[in-house]
């Protein structure tokens, strides 16, 4: 592995809007690359602009917390930040890859949001977050936490092979029941699911039996994706070396997708096999509102419930225009509880959107959302 300390000039991402998938509008990545070097990251992709060699050549963001102490001091900002989780993890890496042990970045990081009393999400593949239990434990009493970990499958022999320089998932879930015993919100994010290799049925029901026996209070699914280029080239190569009858197959279901997706017609029937086994083991497969109602702005709270109603109302072959409604109060520049007599206004709010927007509203609750989410 390759160090090289480089000087950023910004540590926070913003997002436009609320992201429903990990509650959150800022991002931070306090190292660029990745040590761990699962086969299959998406990481690799060229137009994430990371330099030298992916998995080897490790950045160091070395006055990163300086930076990020600037940027969460409120006596320096004009408007307060938005609500939602600040999320520590994802992106171009893993802020508890091994340089963390040296380097402490993402321990300093979590000490200042814990100073500035923001909530926090943590997402990581490493049990090295461990060590930060006490100090995640006292974010999560004073202003919330989430500590997610993702897994391609449970299934410690296929990780050993895609996944080879990461605890083995037995590991990870034992990682995760230490945080959710010390009442903190945990969720697995079952993605990517490999085709061929861990997206059967019985290697997804496994998946979501071992996250429910856990106590994980969601999963969040999602296929991989094959971004032609540096991405797919090595996957290929990689995989090759264990399962060369495979590689072809690759070939054929990963061709014409724009974001290196695969043909629809399989992302439909994984994600619907998924739906179904959740429904068994009744899951919830988004982070459910009851874990950010109480931190969110009445806008963002509606925007992400309406988007997770109809994530739900298409895996169940249903139309669905609470998209649209979400879309578009993620556009307003004034609370909704000012246009309350005009929702209808907006594109994608009907007689029932309606309804179940003013019932958020006045409860932070919605009796329909509770239904799908909780089967």
């Amino acid at each position: 592995m390759n160090i090289k300390e480089t000087q950023a000039k910004s540590i926070l991402r913003k997002q436009k809007k609320i992201d429903s998938w990990f509650i959150s509008r800022y991002g931070m990545n306090l190292y660029r690359g990745c040590s761990h070097n699962c086969i299959y990251c998406d990481g690799r992709d060229e137009k994430y602009n990371v330099e030298g060699t992916f998995g080897k050549d490790i950045e160091i963001k070395i006055n990163a917390i300086d930076l990020l102490r600037r940027e969460l001091d409120p006596s320096r900002k004009r408007k307060p930040f938005n609500s939602g989780f600040f999320l520590v993890g994802g992106g171009v890496c893993d802020s508890y890859e091994p340089v963390e042990k040296k380097f402490k970045l993402t321990q300093r990081a979590l000490e200042l949001l814990e100073e500035f009393n923001h909530p926090i999400h943590m997402l990581t593949k490493s049990v090295l977050i461990e060590r930060d239990i006490e100090l995640i434990k006292s974010i999560n009493q004073r202003s919330k936490a989430i500590v997610s970990m993702s897994f391609s499958s449970v299934d410690d022999k296929v990780s050993s092979i895609v996944e080879s320089t990461v605890p083995p998932p037995s590991t990870r879930l034992k990682t995760l029941s230490k945080f959710k015993s010390e009442g903190i919100t945990c969720g697995m994010f079952l993605m990517p699911v490999i085709p061929f290799l861990t997206d059967t049925p019985e290697q997804i029901e496994a998946s979501v039996k071992a996250a429910k026996e856990t106590g994980l209070d969601f999963i969040v699914f999602g296929g991989m994706t094959l971004k032609e280029g540096r991405q797919k080239d090595y996957f290929l190569k990689e995989i090759g070396k264990h399962f060369p009858d495979l590689v072809e197959k690759y070939k054929r279901l990963y061709q014409l997708g724009k974001w290196g997706e695969p043909a629809s017609r399989y992302s439909e029937k994984i994600h619907r096999l998924f739906y179904e086994v959740a429904r068994k083991y009744k899951i919830p497969i988004r982070i459910p509102a009851n874990v950010f109602s109480d931190i969110l702005s009445e806008n963002d709270l509606v925007t992400v419930m309406l988007e997770q109603i109809d994530y739900y109302s298409k895996l169940r072959n249903e139309n669905s225009p609470y998209g649209f409604a979400a879309y578009s109060v993620s556009k307003l520049d004034k609370p909704l509880s000012l246009i309350k007599n005009r929702l209808k206004n907006l594109k994608g709010v009907g007689n029932f959107t309606e309804k179940i927007i003013l019932e958020i509203l006045e409860t932070g609750k919605s009796t329909y959302y509770d239904k799908l989410i909780y089967f």
